[in-house]
C-alpha cells in the first residue's frame, strides 16, 4: 500500500513538475510504448512473431487511449491533488486546531486556575460578608441600642424639661418660635405645635412683644447673653413677674442659628421686695408723721417766741426767750435732716422750685442767723458784694435748709470770733448766678478730711476739743446733694485751727414774685356751653360753676358721643377735655373743623400745667385753661369770646395772702384761691356735694390703681392717676392734686422709683386732706 501510494505521489509530483501538457505526452509515448510492448508480447505469445500491422495497430491502440487515461489521470490527479490540498488544509487546520486547542487548554488551565482563585476569593469574600454582616448586625444592635438610650436620655430630658417650673423656649434667627417647654405652653395657652413657627407678636400683646422682640435684636447684635425682668400675663388675666435670661447659640461651623430663653417666675420674691419696700415706705411714713407731729407744737413755739421777743420784757426774759426760738428752729432742722436721710438712703430727694423774694429770704436768714449767733456770745456779719435779684425760682426750704446746716455748724464749732456769709450774684442769660459763702473762725477741718466730709455718716473728730465738725454727718452729705440738684455745687476750703469756708454755688431761672393784683370779672348773656368730659366729680363742679352764672351746660363723657351730640347751631362755646377714654380733644377739634364750617369758640380743658397756650392754639384751640376750673378763669375766656377782650370789665380781686413757711395747713393742702371763688358764686352745698361724690368715686379708683401697681402696668397707673388728679382738683385739694400729677407724669426723672410714694401718700392722707376742706367750708360759711 506504501509504494501504491509513494508511486502516486511520484506521479503526482510529476504531473506538478512537468505540467500537464508534457506530462501527457510523457503518458502518451508511455502508453504507446506500453502498448507496442503489450502486444508485441502477446503476438509473440500467440503468434510467435510479430508484424508491422501489430505494431502499428498497437500505436494506433497506444494513441487511441491516451487522451482518456491522460484525462483519466488529470482528473485523478487534480482530485488527488485537490484532495491533497484539502488534506494539507485540513492538516494546518487541524494543526491549528491543535494549537488552538492548546491555546484553549492552557488558556482553560488558566481560567480553571482563576476560577478556582475566584472561587477562593468568593469563598474568603463570603467569609468576610458573613463577618461583616456579624458585625453589621452587632454595630447596627449596638446603634439601636445607643438610640434607645438616647431616647431614653432624650424622653428623660424632655420630661426635666417640661417638669421645670421655668419657662424654657427657642426661637431662631427669624425670631420665629422653634420649641417650648410645658411651662411656656401655660404661659403662652398654646400647644408646642402650635407655638412653633409663631413670632412673639402673634403670641404676646403688642407692648410686651415690643419689649421681647427689642431684647432679642440686642441678644442678636451683641452675641452675649441678656438678663431682665419683665410682667407676663397668662391667659387667665394673671400677671406675674419673670427673670428672663436669652443666650444666642450657634452651629459647629460658628453660624448663629437663634436664641435659647429661659424664665423663672420670681413674682414672690417681687413681692418680698415690695414688702421691704413698703417697710421702707412705712418707716419714712412714721418719720414723716412724727416729723409732722412735732412741728406743729414747734411751729407754735417759734410763732409765740417771735411775737413775745417784739414785746417789752426784761433782759434776762429776752435770753431765755432767745435761746427757746433758736433751740425750736434748731430742732426744726433736726427733723429736716432726718427726713432728707431717709430720702437719701433711698435716693429719693427731690426739689419743689417756685418763685421766691430774694431779697427778702437773704434778710430772713440774717435775722435768724444774727439771733442765733447772740445766743453764743459770736458775731454774725452779712455781706451783699453785689445787687441781688430781687426774685428767683428756687425750692427756698431746701435752700434754707443748706444754709442753715452751713451756719449752724460755723457757729457751733466756733468759740471765739463770728460767722460772716458774703452773697453775691450775677445775670446770664435769664438766670441768677448765686455765690455764698459762711466763713467761721472756728476749729477748722484738717487737710486729709476734706475730701471725706460729704460722706454720708462721716464724722471728722478735733484731737484738742473731740469736737464733731460735720455734726451728725448727714446735714452736709444732703445738703451738697440739694446743691447739686440746683445746678450747683459745695466747696471748701480750712486750715485746722484757723476756720473753715464753705462755698455755695447755684444756677437758678429769674422769676416775678409780685402777685396779680386784679382778676377779670364779667358780667355777659347766658351761653349755652358744650363740655365733653369723662370725670362725673369734674362735670358737677364744672356746671355747678357755669350754671352758677347763668348758662347752660350740656355734657358728653367721651369722644363718640361729643361727636353725635355737637351741633354748632345750638351751641355758644365748647369746653374739651384733652385726655378722654377714647380719644383726645385734639381729634374731637380736627373732626369738628373738618366737619362744620362755622364753630363755636374751642377751648381745651387740661389737667396739666399750662406754660405754653401755643401749642394749644396750633392743634386746633381757640384757647385752653387748667383744671381745676378757675373762677377768673372761666370769666376771662366768657370774657375773651363774647364781648371780646377790650369790652370785658375788669374788677379789682383780693390779693393772695402769702402763706409764711410752716403756715396755715389750709393753704399747703387746699387750693383756697379756687375754693373761695367756687364757694363764692355756688355756694357751700354744691362743693359738699363734690367732696362727697369724691369720698364715693376714691375707693373704686384707689382700687384699680392698686391692682395696677401690683403688675406694675404704667399706663393703667397714669390713667387712674390722671382721674384721681381731675377729681381731687375740682374740689381743692391741691395737695392730693399736685400727688396725682407726678404719679400721670412717666416722663418724670425716677418715676417708676417714686410711684409707689406717691400711691401711698395719695392712699394715706386724702381722707385726712378732706377732714380738712370740710373743716375750712365750716369755719369759712359756717356750715
Amino acid at each position: 500500500m506504501k509504494p501504491i501510494k509513494n508511486l502516486a505521489q511520484y506521479y503526482v509530483d510529476l504531473l506538478v513538475k512537468l505540467g500537464i501538457l508534457r506530462f501527457s505526452i510523457l503518458l502518451a509515448l508511455a502508453l504507446v510504448a506500453l502498448a507496442v510492448v503489450v502486444q508485441v508480447g502477446i503476438t509473440l505469445v500467440l503468434n510467435g512473431h510479430v508484424d508491422d500491422i501489430d505494431i502499428v495497430r498497437s500505436v494506433f491502440f497506444g494513441l487511441l487511449i491516451t487522451p482518456w487515461a491522460v484525462y483519466f489521470l488529470s482528473v485523478v490527479v487534480d482530485q488527488l491533488e485537490e484532495s491533497r490540498q484539502r488534506l494539507s488544509k485540513l492538516v494546518s487546520k487541524l494543526k491549528d486546531m491543535r494549537s488552538r486547542d492548546q491555546e484553549l487548554n492552557n488558556q482553560l488551565q488558566q481560567n480553571i486556575a482563576k476560577l478556582n482563585q475566584e472561587i477562593e476569593e468568593r469563598i474568603k469574600a463570603e467569609e468576610a460578608r458573613e463577618e461583616a454582616m456579624k458585625d453589621l448586625e452587632n454595630e447596627v444592635y449596638q446603634r439601636e441600642k445607643t438610640q434607645v438610650e438616647l431616647a431614653e436620655r432624650t424622653a428623660l430630658l424632655r420630661s426635666f424639661i417640661d417638669a421645670s417650673p421655668d419657662l424654657i423656649y427657642y426661637r431662631n434667627a427669624e425670631g420665629v418660635f422653634s420649641g417650648c417647654n410645658r411651662a411656656m405652653e401655660e404661659l403662652t395657652g398654646k400647644k408646642e405645635s402650635q407655638l412653633v413657627g409663631l413670632t412673639p407678636w402673634d403670641v404676646y400683646s403688642k407692648e410686651v412683644a415690643q419689649q421681647i422682640v427689642d431684647t432679642d435684636q440686642k441678644v442678636f447684635s451683641d452675641n452675649q447673653a441678656l438678663t431682665y425682668e419683665q410682667w407676663l400675663e397668662y391667659p387667665d388675666g394673671r400677671r406675674n413677674y419673670f427673670e428672663l435670661r436669652k443666650v444666642p447659640f450657634y452651629s459647629k461651623d460658628g453660624r448663629h442659628l437663634g436664641l435659647v430663653g429661659f424664665g423663672r417666675d420670681i413674682t414672690e420674691r417681687k413681692r418680698h421686695e415690695e414688702s421691704l419696700e413698703k417697710a421702707s415706705r412705712d418707716k419714712t411714713t412714721f418719720i414723716s408723721t412724727i416729723s409732722h407731729e412735732l412741728r406743729t407744737p414747734l411751729n407754735g413755739i417759734v410763732g409765740l417766741s417771735r411775737m413775745l421777743l417784739d414785746t417789752q420784757m426784761t433782759q434776762e426774759q429776752r435770753s431765755h426767750m432767745q435761746t427757746i426760738n433758736v433751740s425750736a428752729i434748731t430742732l426744726g432742722n433736726i427733723f429736716n435732716d432726718i427726713i432728707d436721710m431717709d430720702k437719701f438712703d433711698r435716693r429719693k430727694l427731690e426739689l419743689f422750685p417756685s418763685a421766691l423774694n430774694f431779697g427778702e429770704f437773704v434778710a430772713e436768714m440774717e435775722s435768724i442767723s444774727a439771733l442765733m449767733a447772740s445766743q453764743k456770745g459770736l458775731r454774725f456779719d452779712l455781706e451783699r458784694l453785689s445787687e441781688l435779684p430781687s426774685g428767683i425760682e428756687v425750692d427756698a426750704t431746701r435752700l434754707r435748709q443748706v444754709l442753715w446746716n452751713l451756719i449752724s455748724n460755723a457757729m457751733k464749732f466756733t468759740k471765739e470770733g463770728g460767722v460772716v456769709m458774703t452773697v453775691s450774684s450775677e445775670v446770664i442769660d435769664e438766670h441768677a448766678h448765686i455765690i455764698m459763702e459762711i466763713e467761721d473762725s472756728g476749729i477748722g477741718i484738717p487737710e486729709a478730711e476734706l475730701d471725706k466730709i460729704f460722706a454720708m455718716y462721716y464724722q471728722v473728730k478735733s484731737g484738742k476739743d473731740n469736737l464733731h465738725a460735720v455734726g451728725t454727718g448727714i446735714g452736709l452729705a444732703v445738703s451738697k446733694q440739694l446743691i447739686n440738684m440746683m445746678d450747683g455745687d459745695i466747696t471748701v476750703s480750712s486750715e485746722e485751727g484757723f476756720g473753715s469756708t464753705f462755698t455755695v454755688t447755684i444756677r437758678v431761672p429769674l422769676a416775678e414774685v409780685e402777685l396779680p393784683q386784679s382778676v377779670a370779672s364779667l358780667q355777659s348773656q347766658e351761653l349755652n356751653i358744650f363740655m365733653v368730659e369723662d370725670i362725673e366729680l369734674n362735670i358737677t363742679v364744672a356746671r355747678s360753676l357755669l350754671e352758677s352764672m347763668g348758662h347752660e351746660v350740656s355734657v358728653a363723657m367721651n369722644g363718640a358721643e361729643a361727636m353725635e351730640m355737637f351741633d354748632p347751631e345750638i351751641y355758644d362755646l365748647v369746653f374739651l377735655d384733652i385726655q378722654l377714654p377714647d380719644m383726645t380733644g385734639f381729634d374731637i377739634a380736627e373732626y369738628f373743623r373738618r366737619t362744620y364750617s362755622d364753630l363755636p369758640p374751642l377751648v381745651a380743658l387740661t389737667a396739666n400745667v399750662l406754660k405754653n397756650k401755643q401749642e394749644y392754639l396750633e392743634r386746633g384751640m381757640d384757647d385752653a385753661i387748667s383744671k381745676p376750673l378757675s373762677v377768673t378763669a372761666v370769666q376771662d375766656v366768657l370774657a375773651k369770646f363774647t364781648q371780646g377782650e377790650t369790652e370785658a370789665v375788669i374788677a379789682q380781686a383780693e390779693v393772695a395772702e402769702t402763706v409764711p413757711e410752716g403756715g396755715s395747713i389750709y393753704a399747703r393742702l387746699l387750693d383756697l384761691e379756687m375754693l373761695e371763688s367756687y364757694v363764692s358764686i355756688v355756694g357751700s352745698q354744691p362743693v359738699l356735694d363734690s367732696i362727697q361724690m369724691f369720698e364715693d368715686m376714691m375707693p373704686d379708683y384707689l382700687q384699680v390703681l392698686d391692682s395696677n401697681m401690683v403688675a406694675r402696668h404704667q399706663e393703667g397707673i397714669v390713667s387712674e392717676a390722671h382721674k384721681i388728679k381731675g377729681a381731687a382738683g375740682s374740689i381743692g385739694l391741691k395737695h392730693i392734686q399736685r400727688v396725682a400729677q407726678k404719679a400721670q407724669s412717666p416722663d418724670l426723672p425716677a418715676w417708676w422709683e417714686n410711684i409707689d410714694d406717691w400711691v401711698e401718700e395719695m392712699k394715706n392722707e386724702y381722707e385726712n386732706d378732706i377732714q380738712i376742706l370740710k373743716e375750712w367750708l365750716n369755719n369759712n360759711t359756717g356750715k
